[in-house]
């Protein structure tokens, strides 16, 4: 796989990954900061980017290492499969069936 593949698998990885996050994100954050809004906006506006920026930040570096313990070679649709196998050799009873090998 070339490197602009990889980056591209990369970018879809980390594109569609922070729309679930973002939006569980939103669910938290906007009701709790919603009566200050009135209040103090800049600062609110400030402290909830401030937050998003932390979360996307440490989304991007903990993907980044995936892919780079995963294998740099392979794209997000080979990367799923082994990640899942490897989940599922970690638990107790993952067999085939949950009959525990």
């Amino acid at each position: 796989m070339n490197a602009r593949n990889k980056r591209l698998s990369e970018a879809l990885a980390n594109s569609f990954g922070a729309y679930p996050i973002g939006y569980g994100l939103s669910l938290v954050i906007l009701p709790f900061f919603a009566p200050m809004i009135q209040k103090d906006p800049v600062t609110v506006n400030l402290v909830v980017t401030a937050i998003y920026a932390t979360i996307s930040f440490t989304r991007i570096y903990f993907l980044r290492q995936v892919f780079e313990k995963m294998g740099c070679d392979d794209n997000i649709f080979r990367l799923l499969p082994k990640l899942f196998k490897k989940i599922g050799k970690d638990k107790p009873g993952s067999g085939p069936r949950g009959i525990q090998s």
